[in-house]
């Protein structure tokens, strides 16, 4: 009998790539995610690199306390540190997330939360005062609105047992 174990998308910077803004890591060190790693389950993504960014690069926050569904409406914008929009990027990178999602299909993503592309829980609130608000980052909004189950990387536990169920 051949089990299949269904694919995880999840960040490149949780899995110790230094990919992020800063050209850091976020590491994340769980059992769960060592099991995933080794029965060959893990797609990582890092949609900000996919989009066009390089590293490092400027931090950038989804102005005006808005979320990514509101910039996947075009109402919002993603702005640099800098004052650049950079929303074109981080919507890019997002639908290159989500091809890479449904070519290994992915039901589930386990993602970095307070990015302005992956945070799920939480983001930023765009004043670049290290001042948070509950919403989905770009690329978040993009995999729920595509019928993806997306988990910040506090909620592997119950990633775990959405694989389970």
């Amino acid at each position: 009998m051949v089990v299949i174990r269904e694919k995880i998308l999840i960040s490149a910077c949780l899995l110790g790539q230094p990919v992020r803004y800063n050209g850091k890591a976020k590491t994340l060190h769980h059992a769960l995610l060592d099991q995933w790693q080794t029965e060959g389950r893990v797609v990582s993504v890092c949609p900000e690199l996919k989009g066009g960014f390089s590293v490092p690069r400027l931090p950038a926050e989804i102005g005006a306390a808005q979320t990514g569904e509101a910039v996947l409406a075009g109402d919002a914008k993603v702005v640099a540190l800098d004052g650049e929009d950079v929303t074109a990027l981080f919507i890019k990178g997002a639908q290159i997330a989500l091809d890479v999602a449904k070519a290994n299909h992915c039901r589930f993503a386990l993602l970095i939360d307070g990015s302005p592309s992956c945070g799920s829980a939480f983001i930023y609130d765009g004043s670049f005062g290290n001042q948070k608000h509950v919403g989905n980052g770009v690329t978040a909004a993009l995999l729920r609105q595509n019928g993806i189950e997306v988990f910040a990387d506090h909620q592997i536990e119950l990633l775990q047992k959405r694989l389970l169920s």
